[in-house]
């Protein structure tokens, strides 16, 4: 399963592809497939979002490098200013 990430341009918030546009809750994210190249190289050229990137999820629908679930948590500073502090980060 890949997910696709990015910054909103406007807002500079951590961004999930839905299949039509973009969230902050990666919940909301779905598996782009095999279009992930061409999804991307679209949302970028119309300058919704930037720094955009297709990562690995698993079968819980959360990406599976940790790098990507801090992003999805929100800033790991602060669990409770987390846009999605219910994401375990640490492994089961």
């Amino acid at each position: 399963m890949k997910l696709l990430t990015g910054n909103d341009l406007g807002s500079g918030d951590v961004v999930w592809w839905t299949g039509s546009g973009w969230s902050r809750d990666v919940k909301e994210a779905v598996d782009a497939g095999d279009g992930a190249d061409a999804i991307l190289k679209q949302e970028e050229a119309a300058r919704r979002v930037n720094a955009s990137y297709a990562v690995d999820a698993g079968s819980d629908g959360l990406p599976v490098h940790i790098k990507d679930r801090i992003r999805a948590a929100g800033p790991s500073v602060r669990k409770d200013l987390g846009v999605n502090p219910d994401i375990q980060l640490e492994k089961a």
